[in-house]
């Protein structure tokens, strides 16, 4: 290090956050095997945090700065508690959304992905992300992440790539992964698969339409719909076996209108007895619901929306979108005299959680993982404590979700991800290629001679097809689920040394709506392929909301830019303003005030070295642990009770610390500082220094409780602490000869 300078003007975070960054890198200390062996010697203890990728498409926002707030203070003081702390990074490929930029950018010039074909289309997306990919670690650097980013991973990485195939080929071989057709959550927009939790919800204001179905032996009965379009593919009418008012009527035959296709009423527990009329229409290829109604009465599938989101099998509606076939159908039924009412209705629709485009349920061939065995290993690993969530109240959620949880389907139709490692024998390949624009046609018949499909699982390509024997065998177009692979993020792409150093994590901080999505995923995949849990803790903390409790978006301009806050009061009071409004883990109503007041007591500790620097004398005398205490010689009464609350402090923070209460460590150590320090001992020192007998108890004491306040407050704010301490005045004497080089505080003992 450079030798120490005087504390001295005003505090200046522009200047000084760069300038300590750049100290931080060349020192190489987030690295934990170059920290120092006199220091932290081989038996020292490890301790590893995770860091939950971010998107290569994604820009800092408040979620993120929580989140690295919080895991760099975890990692700031374990590393200064002894501990060969590592914080390991990297960035997740984010197949839909990466995809979408990219052919969002090719639009512009009037490019489509088919335009360029899969090579160059892909190619394209690894410029971009050279280009753009690193931006967000960047910005975690400006917050003070100290990450060991000589050991960023991202999840395309070749060797990360493999892993996750070999994940895939693993499952296969066990027979949790198989190939099938059913109805699956569809993106006509990203023509692809959805799982269950990658759609996202939307109120919309509607009609719920009473519509008449003629009975084959007379009679009528009324179902209630919100998509009377889809009627074209219906298979059944359905009521609750327990709904009297239908007692006569299941078992009969209705007549579907417009079609002319006869069709059982049925009854089935799954139906609202108490929604619109009771009597529901049953379109088994084109809603969840209705597929699994289908299942249990051996119903036939009609498929009349194809991947494009485009009528098909429906007459003069071929070819049109849903909305518009919804127009021709009603008037049909207008004119048959079998629209019995229609009234506005508010429900919710489905929508691609990365394009925001609406969904269609539609029946697909794809390759989902079986769960039931998966979800009772994540069950085991929180209900036996060998992972703890906190808080507690969210291992319910989590518990439920695994309780009740249906196949995954892994596979997705984009161009951008690790492609399975699937390989079809040429002479009798029937899967979808993706390659190509659908041309539309029902999927059901495209693979209606699934039963011929003969293909190979594994990571290389066979030398030679397994079957025929003599063709090139072709690889499978679809890609995985962006959530599978990040699964295996705390393990995969890690050489073997490190996975003996960091496996298992020690805890991981995340936001509660992806515990489902990836937090029961990685515990039954570390299970799985590491036979131990990923992480001992998870931490789920908070949402930052807008002031009015909303939720913030930068597209709806209630978004708050993290970059905007630290370029106008520094990374130090946009920390402190965060963990000092993260109390109890409860969602945020963010006030910008608190990063004022993080900003005012950057000052207040800048200030108060100033004073400390200008009150210290020519032979300073070491404050010493005695058996009542830190005390120097000739210790007053102010200075011994300074000194007991600062042991206080001490404890109650480290207490906190240890149960993830970092808002209440902030609050006391600031408390601490600015009352007791600030306020009434610094005042009662100035009466010390013109007593010639308490002078030098007094300066000791004050360069020892600013010392140790230091380090208490670095893992909160890195920035001035490590600035401060890098002064002849901060650095106690035992740290380094006088006058001479002293450490640097990120490894200074706690």
């Amino acid at each position: 290090m450079e030798k120490p300078e005087k504390v001295g003007g005003a505090y200046d975070p522009k200047t000084t956050e760069e300038k300590i960054y750049g100290l931080w890198l060349k020192s190489g200390y987030f690295n934990p095997d170059k920290l120092p062996p006199k220091i932290y010697p081989k038996k020292a203890k490890r301790y590893t945090v995770i860091l939950p990728p971010p998107n290569i498409t994604g820009s800092l926002h408040m979620g993120h700065a929580l989140n690295a707030t919080i895991e760099d203070i975890l990692v700031r003081y374990h590393r200064m508690r002894g501990y060969k702390a590592a914080w390991l990074p990297g960035t997740d490929h984010a197949g839909i959304a990466a995809q979408n930029v990219v052919e969002k950018e090719l639009r512009k010039q009037n490019i489509s992905r088919f335009d360029l074909g899969r090579e160059k289309f892909v190619g394209e997306i690894w410029k971009w992300r050279e280009k753009y990919g690193g931006v967000i670690l960047d910005q975690l650097k400006k917050l003070g992440a100290s990450c060991d980013w000589s050991r960023a991973r991202f999840t395309m990485d070749e060797k990360y790539a493999r892993e996750v195939q070999a994940a895939f080929v693993h499952y296969h071989r066990k027979g949790l992964i198989y190939r099938g057709e059913r109805v699956v959550n569809w993106c006509p927009r990203c023509r692809t698969s959805l799982s269950d939790l990658e759609i996202e919800y939307r109120e919309e204001k509607g009609k719920l339409w009473r519509l008449k179905y003629p009975l084959k032996d007379g009679g009528e009965i009324i179902v209630a719909t919100t998509r009377p379009e889809t009627m074209l593919g219906d298979a059944a009418v359905a009521v609750n076996p327990k709904d009297a008012r239908y007692k006569n009527v299941i078992g009969k035959t209705a007549v579907l209108p417009i079609q002319n296709r006869e069709i059982p009423v049925i009854a089935d527990a799954a139906i609202d007895a108490d929604f619109g009329t009771g009597a529901v229409k049953v379109t088994p290829a084109h809603d969840l619901l209705d597929a699994e109604i289908a299942s249990r009465h051996s119903l036939p599938f009609h498929q009349i929306i194809d991947e494009r989101g485009r009528m098909q099998n429906a007459g003069v509606c071929d070819g049109l979108k849903p909305p518009e076939c919804r127009e021709i159908v009603l008037k049909k039924l207008g004119d048959l005299n079998l629209i019995e009412s229609a009234e506005d209705y508010v429900h919710n629709v489905s929508l691609c959680y990365r394009c925001g485009s609406r969904l269609e349920p539609i029946l697909s061939k794809q390759w989902f993982s079986k769960m039931g065995g998966l979800a009772k290993t994540a069950i085991g690993a929180v209900k036996s404590g060998k992972t703890k969530i906190y808080p507690k109240n969210f291992e319910k959620p989590y518990l439920d979700w695994l309780g009740n949880v249906k196949d995954w389907c892994v596979s997705r139709q984009i161009w951008w991800g690790q492609r399975l490692p699937v390989w079809f024998c040429a002479q009798n390949q029937t899967e979808i290629s993706n390659d190509h624009p659908p041309a539309g046609g029902p999927i059901s018949k495209q693979n209606e001679n699934s039963t011929a499909e003969k293909f190979a699982v594994s990571v290389k390509k066979p030398r030679q097809c397994p079957f025929c024997k003599n063709c090139d065998m072709e690889q499978s177009a679809d890609v995985l689920d962006t959530w599978f692979s990040s699964a295996l993020w705390p393990f995969a792409g890690l050489s073997p040394a490190d996975v003996r150093k960091f496996y298992p994590s020690d805890v991981l901080v995340t936001a509660r709506d992806i515990i489902n999505l990836w937090v029961a995923r990685m515990i039954f995949s570390g299970r799985e392929f590491m036979d131990k849990e990923p992480f001992k803790k998870v931490l789920i903390h908070g949402t930052i909301l807008t002031k009015e409790g909303k939720r913030m978006s930068k597209s709806l301009g209630t978004g708050i830019d993290p970059l905007s806050l630290i370029d106008s009061y520094g990374a130090d009071a946009v920390r402190f303003g965060i963990i000092w409004q993260a109390t109890g883990n409860q969602d945020i109503r963010w006030d910008e005030a608190a990063v004022i007041a993080g900003k005012k007591f950057a000052n207040k500790l800048w200030n108060a070295s100033r004073f400390v620097a200008a009150n210290q004398t020519a032979s300073p005398q070491k404050v010493e642990k005695k058996s009542d205490g830190f005390r120097p010689r000739g210790a007053t009464a102010a200075d011994k009770k300074i000194l007991k609350e600062l042991t206080r402090v001490k404890k109650t923070a480290e207490k906190n610390i240890g149960a993830l209460e970092f808002g209440k460590a902030l609050r006391d150590i600031y408390d601490f500082f600015w009352h007791s320090f600030c306020d009434r001992y610094i005042e009662e020192s100035k009466k010390q220094m013109e007593d010639p007998a308490k002078r030098e108890s007094a300066a000791a004491t004050l360069s020892f409780v600013l010392n140790e306040s230091l380090k208490m407050l670095h893992p909160f704010m890195p920035f001035i602490t490590e600035e401060i301490y890098g002064t002849a005045a901060a650095a106690p004497p035992e740290a380094g000869p006088a006058g001479n080089e002293r450490r640097m505080l990120m490894i200074e003992k706690w």
